[in-house]
């Protein structure tokens, strides 16, 4: 996004008043939200503000109780995500939504309206995932992927019909930096080709690196719109939660830890899942009064261990 837009040039969006009432529940109130042309926005707030639920209502999953949506400065109503693609709304997903014992191709054309040919299709993936930095070989299995590359799918299947505005809901939380500096590239490339972007996250200083503008969201409601870029990340997380944001601090002393209470010794499990992830040589000790990190990029064998130690999953 240039320095250079006008107050004159028409949003690509814009958000008048949206509320969304279930029982017992107002998950969005009153709330609007304007998106430029070729800008990265970023939505904020912590879970259960109602950021989901406005990008739902975005994307025509479920229809707001009140308020408006413009497209291009015309009111729009978006009847489902069907007709929000035919918009050029395309929407990446924090969970993906893949067959593992499919190809990329095949995952790509199940989420297209009007797919072409399978023979028209692969080139394109091609051209187009390498032309933005995601490459991807439409011939691939799903299972034999990464997490970053199975997100390549999710973007490129948008990337194909051609988005006025992408939104990209908790894109990073499953990458690498490197695999998250390449989207921030191909974000940015997009950006300047005058895609509008809605991004959300709760690493606020990807957000200060990233966006051009914010909305905050609070309990539901609009508490405010900032510029991360002049912001600080305490300050923009001091908007989400609505007081003053206080860092927790690491005493020098050494803690006394109590007995082993797990003891975890040469764990190899072989998991039940057609597709899932294989447990090699896990040791590990867990002390009382120890809090103990299990870390990793998603896919690893992080919820085999969880279910094996909860019993989901048996040993032998």
């Amino acid at each position: 996004m240039g320095d250079d837009k006008t107050m004159t040039e028409t949003p690509l969006l814009e958000m008048r008043g949206i509320s969304k009432q279930y029982p017992g529940c107002l998950a969005n109130d009153d709330v609007s939200l304007t998106i430029m042309p070729g800008e990265i926005h970023a939505l904020l707030g912590e879970n259960g503000a109602g950021k989901s639920t406005l990008v739902k209502i975005i994307y025509g999953v479920v229809k707001a109780t009140s308020g408006e949506m413009l497209w291009n400065g015309e009111v729009t109503d978006v009847l489902n995500p069907n007709f929000a693609r035919k918009l050029g709304i395309g929407m990446v997903f924090q969970h993906f939504s893949l067959f593992d014992s499919m190809s990329v191709a095949e995952n790509i054309a199940l989420g297209m309206t009007d797919a072409p040919s399978p023979k028209e299709l692969a080139p394109r993936i091609r051209e187009v995932s390498e032309n933005y930095g995601l490459p991807l070989d439409p011939n691939s299995l799903v299972h034999d992927l990464s997490v970053g590359e199975r997100q390549r799918i999710e973007i490129v299947r948008c990337l194909l019909q051609q988005p006025k505005l992408l939104i990209m809901d908790e894109p990073t939380s499953v990458l690498t930096p490197q695999e998250v500096e390449r989207l921030f590239g191909t974000l940015h490339r997009l950006a300047d080709e005058g895609v509008s972007i809605l991004y959300i996250s709760h690493k606020l200083e990807e957000i200060k690196a990233l966006c051009h503008a914010a909305t905050i969201l609070r309990g539901g409601r609009l508490v405010g719109h900032c510029d991360p870029t002049v912001e600080t990340a305490k300050s923009m997380a001091e908007m989400m939660i609505g007081t003053d944001l206080v860092a927790p601090e690491r005493g020098d002393e050494q803690k006394d830890l109590g007995e082993v209470r797990l003891r975890v010794s040469d764990l190899t499990v072989t998991s039940d899942q057609q597709f899932g992830t294989d447990l090699h040589s896990i040791t590990l000790d867990v002390h009382g009064g120890e809090i103990v990190g299990i870390a990793g990029v998603a896919g690893n064998g992080q919820t085999e261990l969880m279910e094996v130690l909860s019993g989901e999953l048996l040993v032998g």
